[in-house]
C-alpha cells in the first residue's frame, strides 16, 4: 500500500511529569493509537514510531534520563517496523522519514499522537506541503491545556486550522468503517469474478 501511519511521541517522557499528565485530554491516548496500528497491518501499510528526544537537557525528553519510549501500553513495533528519534516539532526536519516514505513509494499519511497542536499539527503541516495527502483522525492525538486555553478548545483549533487545508479531519471510527466497506468491496468483485457466467 502507499499510506503510512505516524505514531508521533506517544511515549513515557509525557507520563514522567505527573502534574502535567494529570490535565492531558486523554491519558488512555494508547488505546485509540493501537487501534490504528492494528488497523495499518492488516491493511498492509506501514507504521512508523517517532520518538522526541532533546539529548544533553537533562529533562524528561533527555535519553539519559530513560524516559524516551514508547508507552508500555502500545501494540509495540514489529520487525521492519521504523522507529525514529526526532529532535525538532515535526518529525521530518532531524530524521529520515521523508527518505523512508519516498523509497516506500507512500504518497498518503495517518498521523496520530501527543501533542495535537505541537508536534502532530506540524508534521502535519509540513507532510502537506511536501506533497502527501493527510489523514488526521482527531480522537488518535492528545494535548494538554496551553495559555489559558482547554485541551478542548486547543483540539478545536487545530481541528479548525488543518481541515481541507492540510489534512482531511475523520476519526478512528470513520477510518475502521471504511477500511470495512474497502474489504467488502473487494469481497463482492472476487465473488463476481468466481460466479459463472450465465452467457
Amino acid at each position: 500500500m502507499n499510506r503510512a501511519l505516524l505514531v508521533i511521541d506517544v511515549q513515557e517522557s509525557f507520563r514522567s511529569r505527573p502534574d502535567s499528565w494529570a490535565t492531558i485530554a486523554d491519558p488512555d491516548i494508547a488505546e485509540p493509537v493501537n487501534r490504528l496500528v492494528r488497523l495499518a497491518r492488516a491493511a498492509g501499510d506501514r507504521v512508523i514510531w517517532i520518538l522526541h528526544t532533546e539529548p544533553g537537557s537533562g529533562g524528561v525528553f533527555d535519553p539519559e534520563q530513560g524516559h524516551v519510549r514508547l508507552l508500555p501500553e502500545l501494540d509495540q513495533p514489529l520487525p521492519g517496523e521504523p522507529v525514529l528519534r526526532k529532535t525538532s516539532h515535526n518529525a521530518f526536519t532531524t530524521t529520515n522519514l521523508q527518505q523512508l516514505l519516498t523509497e516506500a513509494g507512500v504518497t498518503e499519511l495517518v498521523v496520530s499522537g501527543i501533542r495535537t497542536e505541537q508536534c502532530v499539527e506540524t508534521t502535519t503541516r509540513i507532510g502537506s506541503d511536501l506533497g502527501y495527502r493527510v489523514t488526521f483522525p482527531v480522537d488518535a492525538t492528545t494535548t494538554n491545556p496551553v495559555g489559558g486555553l482547554s485541551a478542548e478548545a486547543i483540539v478545536e483549533r487545530t481541528v479548525a486550522v488543518l481541515r481541507d487545508r492540510f489534512a482531511r479531519i475523520t476519526t478512528v471510527a470513520e477510518l475502521e468503517a471504511e477500511r470495512e466497506g474497502e474489504l467488502e468491496g473487494e469481497l463482492e468483485g472476487e465473488s463476481a469474478q468466481l460466479a459463472p457466467s450465465t452467457a
